[in-house]
């Protein structure tokens, strides 16, 4: 096992576990954050030895630092935790609104914030920020996603000059067909959203793991804004 140390955010499921077992199966020790204890703890152990799980809800950004107290020195950080969210201005929830915005642009920060002192100051670490296509193809109902993902470019571009040599990146990603999001949705749900990729298919779970670790480990790479949605935009 490598002394490298990776933190999943949101890697208790969907694409931040997968994330988190490709980081596994790299040798690298892995500390996984869920909002319930128990099953993040459990999740952890079923990844096997070198993994271990922090309970944290990064919508709370003043527990955050206090959570996270116990990690060691840290490599690499993805910050994969989202949440789902149509909030129409017609019918507009403020307490969600606020939720989301809190989650995303503090929550994210206030991670970084608190692990400042423990992410090794070298270029061969990496920060990765979730994004999402929604801040450039929005629909009705998305003005706070989109709003936010698009926050999150601002973000990488103050961190990358704030935090150097420690790289910053954002990854956008469009519909992920197979995750579990997606996966369940009704027959040809998914097929109307295929005929707008150029290859007539959508990304995987596997695609954004890979361009997850390109993000993290390429010493050449910060302040991007990744896509991963197959294509998407040009059709």
């Amino acid at each position: 096992m490598s002394d490298r140390t990776t933190i999943v955010v949101g890697g208790t499921s969907g694409i931040g576990l997968e994330i988190a077992k490709d980081c596994i199966a790299r040798g690298e020790r892995v500390v996984i954050t869920g909002r319930d204890e128990e099953r993040t703890k459990a999740i952890a152990a079923e990844l096997g030895e070198g993994a271990s799980g922090i309970a944290l809800d990064i919508s709370e950004p003043h527990t955050i630092a206090g959570q996270l107290a116990g990690v060691g020195t840290v490599h690499g950080l993805v910050l994969a935790a989202i949440e789902r969210d149509a909030n129409s201005i017609r019918d507009y929830s403020i307490d969600r609104a606020i939720r989301l915005v809190t989650l995303k642009l503090v929550g994210y920060s206030a991670t970084i914030s608190a692990l400042l002192d423990r992410l090794e100051p070298s270029v061969d670490t990496g920060i990765v920020l979730f994004g999402g296509r929604a801040k450039d193809l929005p629909y009705p109902g998305s003005t706070t996603v989109s709003s936010i993902n698009g926050g999150v470019t601002g973000l990488i571009n103050t961190l990358a000059l704030e935090l150097a040599p420690i790289r910053i990146n954002a990854l956008h990603p469009g519909i992920i067909g197979d995750s579990p999001f997606w996966a369940g949705k009704p027959e040809g749900v998914l097929e109307q959203y295929e005929q707008h990729t150029p290859g007539g298919a959508l990304a995987t779970m596997a695609d954004v793991v890979d361009a997850t670790q390109f993000l993290l480990r390429n010493r050449g790479v910060s302040a991007v804004n990744l896509y991963v949605d197959r294509g998407t935009a040009v059709i």
